[in-house]
């Protein structure tokens, strides 16, 4: 059996990934940083080893948002990307919208639940973390 690879890339074409093998998770966040940096109520990420994202075409100009964390776009067209944090160094999130294919890849969770816009509903099971998901928190639906 091959590996899975899966492409992406901004609007204009200027920057391409590569991401392989299997996704670590994918999460709904609805976190204000989030919808600032990339313009929507919630965004859907998909996370992958550091190790296992390559650029095929450009790289993405990196923008620091808060300590320790940076959000990667398109310096051509600013299509928002990626994002990386010093607190999980080995790992790197990859806006869904910006996939080629596989945005069947389903989410698993909610964070940033207590930020939620209140005119959005979401009428799933997926668990919802008020804030993180990660470590001993514990989902509160």
């Amino acid at each position: 059996m091959s590996e899975q690879v899966i492409e992406g890339g901004c609007r204009c074409g200027a920057v391409r990934y590569r991401l392989r093998g299997l996704p670590l998770f994918t999460l709904h966040c609805h976190c204000a940083d989030c919808r600032r940096s990339a313009g929507g109520p919630v965004q859907t990420w998909i996370s992958y080893p550091k190790d296992q994202v390559s650029y095929a075409a450009g790289e993405p100009n990196r923008h620091q948002s808060s300590p320790g964390v940076w959000r990667g776009f398109c310096a051509a067209c600013g299509t928002p990307l990626v994002y990386e944090a010093t607190r999980i160094p080995d790992e790197v999130h990859i806006l869904v919208g910006t996939l080629d294919s596989h945005i069947t890849l389903a989410p698993e969770r909610h964070v940033w639940w207590e930020e939620k816009v209140p005119w959005l509903d979401f009428d799933d099971d997926l668990p919802r973390y008020a804030r993180f998901s990660r470590g001993d928190a514990k989902p509160i639906a």
